[in-house]
């Protein structure tokens, strides 16, 4: 649901820049393509798919089979996407198939968008990590002007940016939304990590640095990136929605988060 409405913000952008409105030009490539629009919603959809309820760095821990497989790299996330391909790649499914790619190349521009979107969903990798800074310098920072792209490849590097980033605000869509929704699935979180633990699928107790983490997590990761979509210039309010219940959510946490953690750990321990 949340990628569905950043991605129509995307879609109104580019029509108030076809008349005549300043916005990102780049909108374009997003708003004219259903291939690219599909992909993100289908991406969405499918990117937890069996999910163990516990982090990458478990899996390479416990040397699980799919650590190996995928060589300890965005172990959950390859998983999701190979599991789900090979569902949607069946007979079952041929008609779908033929609606979204028609040829040979609509079929392989859709695979790589499905990859990268899911990938994006991997904000733990450090290699990752470098790597979109990078990305966003060279279309969105201060060094843009001294890039040595083209003006149709920055634009469709900041296409790209903009795709990764309605999945990764989808994907952490509760803390940019109403205090009940992010304590609703921010509970949810809790609750699976802090089982893991209880069953002995994590060393570290997570109540402990939760009400910490949580602060961390929004002045890190969050804030930054609800600002980061606003700079993109195409999500309208939504960006400034965003950032506003961001700031809203860390402030009312910072506040009551110790006293909500306290009541998480009564609520969730397993009895004696």
């Amino acid at each position: 649901m949340s990628s569905q409405r950043l991605l129509q913000r995307v879609i109104n952008a580019d029509r108030k820049r076809a008349e005549g409105n300043s916005c990102g030009d780049y909108s374009e490539a997003i708003a004219s393509d259903p291939v690219t629009q599909f992909a993100i919603v289908f991406s969405a959809l499918i990117h937890d798919v069996d999910h163990t309820g516990v982090p990458n760095s478990q899996l390479v821990k416990e040397k699980a089979h799919i650590a190996a497989l995928y060589k300890n790299k965005s172990i959950a996330e390859q998983n999701s996407l190979d599991l789900a391909w090979d569902l949607l790649m069946s007979r079952e499914y041929s008609h779908l198939q033929q609606t979204i790619f028609a040829t040979h190349e609509e079929f392989h521009r859709f695979r790589q968008l499905v990859v990268n979107v899911v990938l994006a969903t991997d904000i733990f990798d450090p290699d990752m990590i470098r790597v979109r800074n990078s990305r966003w310098e060279k279309a969105f920072g201060e060094s843009q002007e001294e890039s040595p792209l083209s003006g149709e490849e920055t634009k469709s590097l900041k296409a790209t940016i903009v795709i990764e980033y309605i999945m990764q605000a989808s994907d952490v869509s509760h803390t940019m939304q109403h205090w009940h929704l992010y304590q609703k699935w921010n509970e949810r979180l809790f609750e699976e990590m802090y089982s893991a633990y209880q069953v002995r699928r994590s060393d570290v107790d997570p109540s402990i640095g939760w009400y910490k983490g949580e602060l961390w997590f929004f002045d890190n990761y969050i804030i930054p990136l609800a600002r980061k979509l606003k700079d993109c210039g195409v999500f309208g309010a939504a960006s400034d929605e965003c950032l506003k219940y961001a700031l809203e959510n860390r402030k009312e946490w910072e506040t009551k988060g110790e006293e909500i953690v306290e009541g998480l750990v009564s609520k969730h321990a397993m009895p004696l």
